[in-house]
């Protein structure tokens, strides 16, 4: 049944969690950040941490509702769909890091990052759940996180949770070469490395089990009452292993696959309750328009402030040269609290987050929605 399908809980969720994507994403200075809207700086979590492990949840949640149509099963038509999805989107993260693509030469182009993790992720998940009966894929999903933690272990015996010594960089470093790698971190290591993908796919397994688990259910109200033990258990849990295993989303430990994801489930299972059981949908308008063309509107706003960085850009009298991100929050959203900076540049996520906004309610009022 389409309503069933289409849950209008997990579109205002989806919409949510690309909302504080774009937002923690785009201050007026990184220099002037609320904590909650910054990383944690490497072990422990932080509000920001726990918006990517919740886009790939819900990733997983509409795979198994979309995979109806193919019966859950993994053909080969299935996987050359998979794949090419995959492909696609893999491409088109790769693309944004190097947009406008003058700027910067090919062999110093990072070639991993937030789309290129979810196009993997992206086919590891699906041809596992796919490919498997559906109680029984919790199985493999678990071996692959017992055996990530045993293989940082053994990989690195001194120091196996630290950034510069992880196996997660140092596959990175062997197989991509130190200028393709992200050095945000103050050096060469990628928060979406090729090793912590395939945890990162367990997040999406764990949407998928929820998703059966959502499909197959006929009382709504003990549907929400079941979701939230399974997420309460599985906190407990991810904190439980975090003692060993630390809570990391940099190494996209198993401790934080677990932990973010159940967190993600108590998350649905309320928005369940509120909105598809008790009809409270007075709020929702604004989420629902992010939720409906959440890819476009995520690339828009990064070929927004790429665009802002490195096309326009003009000299000043004084020879300097400016862009127009850094003019913006210099002479505009800086002014508007001089002595109160974080929430200028509060102010300056937000207002980038309207314009992102008007794309997407554009789309929506055109009943336009744009998929790979």
């Amino acid at each position: 049944m389409e309503k069933q399908e289409r849950l209008l809980s997990l579109d205002v969720f989806r919409g949510l969690t690309i909302a504080l994507m774009i937002l923690v994403n785009n201050p007026g200075s990184w220099s002037h950040v609320y904590p909650p809207l910054l990383h944690a700086k490497w072990h422990g979590l932080t509000p920001t941490d726990l918006v990517f492990p919740f886009f790939m949840f819900i990733i997983g949640v509409s795979l198994y509702l979309s995979s109806a149509k193919f019966d859950h099963q993994l053909t080969t038509p299935v996987a050359k769909k998979v794949i090419r999805r995959g492909i696609i989107i893999f491409l088109i993260g790769l693309g944004l890091n190097w947009f406008p693509f003058y700027h910067l030469p090919i062999d110093e182009l990072r070639i991993l990052g937030v789309l290129q993790r979810i196009g993997l992720a992206y086919i590891i998940a699906a041809f596992l759940c796919l490919s498997s009966n559906l109680w029984n894929i919790w199985k493999p999903a678990l071996i692959i996180l017992v055996m990530y933690w045993v293989v940082l272990l053994v990989g690195q015996p001194g120091s196996p949770f630290t950034i510069e010594d992880n196996l997660v960089r140092q596959i990175d470093l062997s197989i991509l070469g130190e200028q393709h790698v992200y050095t945000g971190l103050g050096l060469a290591f990628d928060p979406e490395g090729l090793l912590s993908t395939i945890p990162a796919a367990i997040t999406i397994v764990m949407g998928y089990l929820i998703g059966a688990l959502i499909k197959n259910s006929t009382d709504r109200h003990r549907l929400v009452k079941n979701m939230l033990l399974i997420g309460v258990v599985d906190i407990f849990i991810g904190l439980a292993w975090g003692t060993l295993f630390p809570i990391n989303k940099s190494l996209w430990t198993s401790s934080y696959v677990l932990y973010t994801g159940g967190i993600a489930i108590v998350v649905l299972a309320v928005l369940i309750e509120l909105i598809d059981n008790r009809k409270y949908t007075f709020w929702v308008k604004p989420f629902q328009v992010f939720g409906l063309n959440p890819l476009i509107i995520y690339v828009f706003s990064g070929l927004l402030v790429n665009s802002m960085y490195v096309i326009m850009q003009w000299t000043n009298k004084a020879g300097e040269t400016i862009n127009a991100y850094g003019w913006l929050w210099t002479e505009v959203f800086s002014q508007i609290a001089p002595n109160h900076l974080k929430f200028g540049s509060f102010i300056m996520a937000l207002s980038h987050l309207l314009v992102c906004y008007l794309l997407g309610y554009l789309l929506y009022q055109k009943k336009i929605m744009i998929k790979v």
